[in-house]
């Protein structure tokens, strides 16, 4: 069988066993001794059959983790032509944000030397011009630098270029987050088989798990891999037959996963405090041991200290709420732990709202004190948009409207749920996690009545209950953990990566499970072998529709050849770069501005990490370009900036106005009616033409101010004299 745990032979001696066997009973009710040579025969094929089992569950893994990455490979190619393509294209594909960190990443590559290349990161003056930033500081970029460095020193240069070992290095990270998922749901389920399923599960629900194929260098590209190492590590840890050793060599793996984690991705405090509200929720159930929660709780506030150092003392890590949080729980289980053991249920159901409503309070009044204390700001956008997106304050706030305008940012669409059951995944998913809350509620339950009774349970240990989530605490906490995941999905669109991969986890193994099936097939009675064949046959019947479902779409996706075309941005940066001083910045869209960067090496004045109090400002300044303004109002703000180019786009300038076109962002922002009309309280008309459109017309008014120096279909270059 593909599953079947390696079963410790124990020999029970008696006082009056002979020695070198144990004592069986016969027939004729005498007890021989059985030989010594057949306890070791047993050992020894055990010992086989959990080497064989071990094997082909590595062999598996690496195979799933490998088949998947080269289908993002594949698919990534079939979409790009990306071996063939110009090298210009290349970058331009790299959209958004991601081709800002790329740069970072060609920067150093270009670098005369590793040193220089650090120099000029930690002194940048081309990111935000004409001020001089530390981008190791305001970005999470490690992992570029990271790569840079590994690029530089290993014998790789003649035969691959350097894009090619960047694009490879975040597929070969994604192998490992299928490793992660697949080493996960081993662990709950003890069957190879279900890690298989998941893996499959989360490849050919691919639309939903990942976005890894087309937009290669986001943050969580790099940062999820290692968040889900961790999640397999921690399940493995709060296993109850973990031994010391392993305890610790988990406990290393875990502290690591969250480092690279933290290091990769600017939202990792809010990711953790989903993960520090999971821990508390189990240790405050009585779910888990207090110390287990204790060094989990240690190894993130270390990791997270740890990437604050490492970005040069990040003010936002010391000001995010899980870094109050983690201390306001430890002090809470220093204090209080003990008392939680000994008292009665409804006594115990207080003590859990009180305790709860009490870290939570502390918490935000210790980030409030270390917000003051330091100064920290730069976070309140956040805060912002997820007040404006409940439709509590900030409604007209130009921050909070740049992301409920993004899609990205928006809640989760019905269509994901229909795409996720037409794969399967999410009726599996619903049933077991629903199952899994329902037992834990019972655990729970009887886990408090033992310590009720719990001099009775030490006079009788056969009084004590058992329950499925009480003897595996790793599934309760993996219960609550998938809630917070998906509430948190549910919320923002972009963070549904964090849910969907534990639907494939919970989804496998809750048609694999031995215990689930041994309850299942209870009334008939039936043997362990039986149960065994049972769910291997469920697993592998459930394998099979997922395949014949989801297999034959795939393999005509795979027949698709498309090409990368971009004519016109090609265009202008082949302009930019032949025409245009080196030390010439520009302004333009946060989009754009990010390729211009990197395709051009010039200095730019804002781009899409919006996660800094000064460039929101600025920002919101240089977005004027698309309001209701006169040209020596943009001329003045363009030269507070020292900008000396401006790139307009009619694809946003002459965009519908629909509410959530930068346009109309821009103009709700400055208290003026946008174009479509709709009137609100404290808006009015506003009778200056729109500055992205009245300027092409070059009328006196502006070419006083603006020279046109470039214009193709969809862009248009403006000189600042």
């Amino acid at each position: 069988m593909s599953d079947v745990k390696h079963r410790k032979h124990r020999t029970n001696f008696s006082k009056t066993a002979p020695p070198g066997g144990t004592r069986s009973s016969s027939s004729s009710g005498k007890r021989a001794a059985v030989p010594p040579s057949s306890s070791k025969k047993e050992e020894t094929s055990d010992s086989r059959f959990y080497w064989l089992n071990a094997g082909i569950c590595l062999i598996a893994m690496v195979i799933c983790g490998y088949k998947h990455a080269n289908l993002m490979y594949t698919i990534h190619e079939n979409n790009m032509w990306f071996s063939n393509i110009k090298e210009v294209e290349r970058e331009i594909s790299f959209r958004t944000e991601s081709g800002l960190y790329y740069s970072y990443y060609k920067q150093m590559v270009q670098a005369p030397s590793i040193s220089q290349g650090l120099h000029s990161l930690i002194h940048d003056n081309m990111t935000e011009h004409p001020d001089t930033i530390n981008v190791l500081e305001r970005m999470n970029i490690y992992q570029e630098v990271v790569l840079s460095v590994l690029y530089r020193v290993l014998p790789i240069k003649s035969w691959m270029q350097p894009i090619f070992f960047y694009i490879n290095s975040v597929f070969a990270l994604h192998a490992m987050l299928v490793w992660a998922l697949f080493l996960t749901a081993y662990f709950l389920s003890g069957s190879w088989l279900a890690g298989i399923l998941t893996a499959c599960f989360y490849t050919f629900n691919k639309v939903d798990t990942t976005r890894v194929e087309y937009i290669i260098p986001l943050r969580e590209s790099f940062s999820l891999p290692f968040l889900w190492v961790q999640i397999a590590a921690t399940t493995y840890y709060f296993r109850n037959n973990c031994s010391p050793q392993k305890e610790r060599l988990s406990v290393v793996i875990i502290f690591v996963a969250t480092l690279c984690f933290s290091l990769g991705w600017q939202f990792n405090q809010f990711v953790l405090l989903l993960q520090a509200f999971a821990l508390f929720g189990t240790w405050i159930l009585d779910m888990v041991p207090p110390r287990k929660i204790q060094m989990l709780f240690l190894a993130q506030l270390t990791s997270l200290l740890v990437t604050c150092l490492l970005q040069f003392i990040n003010k936002m890590i010391l000001g995010s709420l899980v870094m109050s949080f983690i201390p306001a729980v430890l002090l809470l289980i220093y204090l209080k732990g003990d008392e939680m053991n000994y008292c009665s249920i409804p006594t115990r159901i207080i003590k859990v709202i009180g305790y709860s409503l009490t870290v939570l309070v502390f918490m935000i009044l210790l980030q409030r004190v270390v917000k003051l204390l330091l100064g920290i700001d730069a976070d309140d956008h956040i805060y912002k948009f997820i007040m404006s997106k409940f439709n509590v304050g900030h409604a007209r706030d130009f921050d909070a409207l740049l992301y409920l305008c993004i899609d990205a940012f928006g809640f989760l669409q019905m269509d994901t749920f229909e795409r996720l059951t037409k794969g399967v995944v999410f009726p599996l998913y619903a049933v077991t996690h629903l199952g899994m809350l329902i037992i834990l509620f019972i655990a729970v339950l009887q886990n408090w009545s033992n310590h009720v009774h719990d001099t009775n349970v030490k006079d009788h240990p056969s009084a004590k209950k058992s329950n499925l989530l009480i003897s595996r605490p790793e599934l309760a906490y993996h219960a609550v953990l998938a809630v917070f995941f998906g509430a948190l999905g549910m919320s923002t669109l972009r963070m549904k990566y964090l849910w969907t991969p534990y639907m494939c986890i919970l989804g496998s193994i809750g048609i694999s499970d031995y215990k689930v099936w041994r309850t299942i097939l209870s009334p008939f009675k039936t043997q362990g072998v039986i149960v065994q064949i049972v769910r291997h046959f469920m697993t592998l019947l459930t394998l099979t529709i997922l395949l014949a479902i989801a297999l034959p779409p795939l393999l005509k996706e795979l027949e698709e050849l498309k090409e990368f075309w971009d004519p016109d941005t090609v265009e202008l940066m082949e302009w930019i770069k032949s025409n245009v001083p080196k030390g010439a910045a520009f302004t333009g869209s946060m989009q754009l501005l990010a390729g211009v960067k990197l395709c051009t090496g010039r200095p730019i004045t804002n781009h899409p990490h919006y996660e800094d109090k000064h460039l929101r400002f600025k920002t919101k300044e240089l977005y004027q370009i698309y309001g209701r303004r006169t040209p020596k109002d943009i001329h003045d703000i363009l030269t507070k900036y020292k900008s000396n180019y401006i790139i307009l786009e009619d694809s946003i300038c002459l965009a519908p106005s629909k509410g959530c076109r930068t346009p109309d962002i821009v103009d709700i922002d400055n208290g003026v009616i946008p174009d479509h009309g709709k009137t609100e309280p404290g808006l009015v008309k506003s009778s200056v033409p729109r500055f992205c459109d009245e300027i092409r017309y070059e009328s006196p008014a502006y070419t006083k101010y603006f020279k046109l120096v470039f214009s193709n279909r969809t862009f248009r270059v403006h000189k600042v004299l």
